[in-house]
């Protein structure tokens, strides 16, 4: 039981030290030596002991980003069927923005916005942190209410929202974190990148210019 609770404390140093030192350094620049460093282990190999690879540690962070984001996703699914595009994508951030309320969270956030391109939405295959999950259906519904748009751009579109607003919640997850004073209230924030996120994906289709 003792090397049980022992392995359990090791992993959780070495997740909460990459979380740190992914979001500061960014996740290609973050040495995994540095990592072991912070969380306080002797053992160069203590990565790849816990996690198989350094890439396992990005997945474990961001298997745990994902599933607190799903638990505060998932009270508002049932009255989302029926909901228009606005109120679909303020239950989304509004999921999202629960990661501001901790440091874990904010660093979660800045580090969720570097890998963003993975989350498979261009080729509908959902990363495996999302497949199966409320947030992919939340993703869906938003697409059935863009249908009237070609197919590649509604899938485009809602790449580069979901973007859009991992950036921005990494950005105020900066400010959070330095201490920074944001321009805008949080409720004001929140509720702008909802509009935002709206406007861009209902817009008109752009006509070609004829050359």
């Amino acid at each position: 039981m003792a090397r049980t609770s022992a392995g359990h404390e090791t992993r959780e140093r070495l997740l909460r030290a990459a979380e740190e030192l992914f979001a500061a350094r960014g996740v290609e620049a973050a040495l995994t030596r540095d990592i072991t460093r912070l969380a306080g282990q002797s053992n160069p190999s203590a990565v790849q002991y816990h996690f198989g690879s350094r890439e396992g540690l990005l997945d474990a962070i961001m298997a745990g980003r994902q599933e607190r984001t799903e638990r505060a996703l998932a009270p508002r699914l049932p009255a989302l069927a029926d909901a228009d595009l606005p109120a679909l994508l303020g239950a989304l951030v509004a999921a999202e923005a629960t990661e501001l309320r901790t440091k874990q969270g904010r660093h979660c956030l800045r580090i969720s916005a570097q890998v963003s391109h993975n989350s498979g939405v261009r080729t509908r295959t959902p990363h495996p942190t999302l497949a199966g999950g409320g947030y992919w259906q939340l993703i869906e519904l938003v697409e059935e209410r863009i249908s009237a748009l070609p197919e590649p751009i509604r899938l485009e579109r809602i790449d580069l929202v979901l973007t859009l607003i991992g950036a921005a919640l990494a950005d105020r997850a900066q400010q959070y974190l330095t201490g920074s004073t944001p321009l805008t209230d949080e409720e004001t924030f929140l509720a702008d990148l909802v509009t935002m996120s709206a406007a861009m994906l209902s817009s008109p289709t752009p006509r070609r210019s004829r050359s």
